[in-house]
């Protein structure tokens, strides 16, 4: 990477480094209920989360519901090398999930919900051998999502939601300076710290169908997001390469970029073996050819003066990250047996990655990966449930390569292999009134 290029590279990954747990920089984990039956949860939709998997099933639901939690996302990776192993830094993410509901007697059923279908981050250590590709990352959306849904009849629903998007990201990275021109490299790299935010709408639709009491279907579909992310990039410690114009040639700026939040095709057939005994399964298709390149607009810097008669063009400006992603899908398979007050479940899903070989970064390790979950609710009263899951995520290795460079010499790459896991724990407290 050239040094023209290092603060394009950087403000447009601000926004790419979103969750290396999630399927991309996805996150599918919206209450503890339907998490702990691995999220195969579109054709039942049975409480507040209906909101996010399969907006008609509220209309199934009845009178005043409340159903609040949040999810312990708590992730860990590796990139080892022929000679280090560097483990990312330990951090747990805490997405919410709020959702209120009133059924009316007309079949009519109103709702809103916030959730945060994006997010997390990655952070390593700030001295590693990837710091100038990754120190740290943290990306949060927030879905206000209205909902309306109407039962048309014993058998058949219908739901649409017209959700708010607001979002913001934080970058930290290293960036290689000079101590002195015309080309002397600096000891220490210098850093780039980058705030952004962005607003967009969002709109979700669902059908939820029972041609019997054993037997549900439901579907459910959810628009591309484009979010356009605005941000403030300020560099320090940039040694020759910095300080007061015109002699500053990293002078930063506001930079501008979108970023997809991809389509979800959502299909799923509940069974109900028992009247105590149900098992789903899901099949979710999501739309991350969406994310085939990023663009970047950035001010253009100075021109730069390496000695007299050699000045070469500005070190900041605009440009395009081709990413080449493409469409994946998640098997998800789920069940709950009611014994009384307690419900247990379990589930499992296979998530496909959508990142290809060439695109294997430290901001978003991605790969394909194998998923269980367990979990229980128990009535606490006639109007509360407590519910509770865990969810262990186990990745395949990807390998990968990370690289670093003076501001005068080729970049040095190293090949290596990211091993990731991630544990979660959800909490949920069902009201109904």
């Amino acid at each position: 990477m050239s040094l023209t290029k290092t603060l394009a590279v950087v403000v447009v990954l601000m926004v790419c480094g979103a969750s290396a747990f999630a399927g991309g920089y996805q996150i599918n984990e919206h209450g503890a209920r339907s998490l702990a039956m691995g999220g195969a949860f579109v054709a039942q939709a049975s409480d507040g989360s209906a909101m996010f998997f399969n907006p008609a099933g509220l209309a199934f639901q009845k009178g005043f519901k409340v159903y609040l939690g949040t999810t312990l996302i708590m992730p860990s990776s590796t990139f080892k090398s022929a000679t280090k192993e560097t483990k990312m830094v330990d951090q747990t993410f805490t997405p919410i999930n709020l959702y209120a509901s009133y059924a009316f007697d007309n079949g009519l059923t109103l709702g809103i919900g916030v959730y945060n279908p994006y997010g997390l981050g990655t952070e390593w250590p700030v001295d590693w051998d990837g710091r100038q590709m990754s120190v740290k990352t943290d990306l949060q959306t927030f879905y206000i999502n209205p909902t309306i849904a109407y039962k048309l009849s014993d058998q058949l629903s219908i739901g649409l939601g017209v959700s708010y998007v607001t979002g913001k990201v934080t970058l930290k990275q290293r960036v290689p300076t000079l101590a002195a021109l015309p080309g002397t490299p600096a000891a220490k790299d210098g850093t780039v710290d980058l705030d952004g935010t962005g607003t967009a709408t969002n709109f979700n639709v669902g059908i939820l169908y029972k041609p019997s009491n054993d037997l549900s279907i439901g579907i459910s579909y959810r628009t591309q997001t484009d979010l356009e992310f605005e941000g403030d990039a300020k560099f320090t410690d940039m040694a020759a390469l910095g300080g007061p114009v015109p002699a500053n040639f990293f002078p930063g700026g506001i930079g501008k970029t979108t970023l997809p939040m991809p389509s979800n095709l959502i299909a799923g057939v509940a069974v109900h073996l028992t009247e105590d005994f149900t098992i789903e399964a899901d099949f979710q298709y999501v739309g991350w050819k969406a994310y085939d390149q990023l663009k970047l607009e950035i001010p253009v810097g100075p021109s730069v003066t390496l000695a007299p008669g050699m000045t070469i063009g500005p070190l900041q400006g605009p440009s395009t990250l081709v990413k080449n992603w493409e469409d994946a899908y998640l098997i998800r398979l789920g069940g709950e047996y009611r014994i009384d007050k307690l419900a247990l479940r379990a589930g499992f899903i296979y998530d496909k990655t959508p990142q290809p070989d060439a695109a294997v970064e430290p901001m978003l390790p991605d790969a394909n990966r194998m998923e269980v979950t367990v979990g229980l609710g128990y009535e606490l009263s006639k109007s509360i449930t407590a519910h509770v899951g865990y969810q262990l995520i186990s990745f395949a290795d990807r390998d990968g390569k990370i690289s670093s460079r003076t501001a005068v010499t080729a970049p040095t790459v190293i090949s290596g292999t990211y091993s990731s896991s991630a544990n979660l724990l959800a909490f949920n407290l069902e009201f109904n009134f």
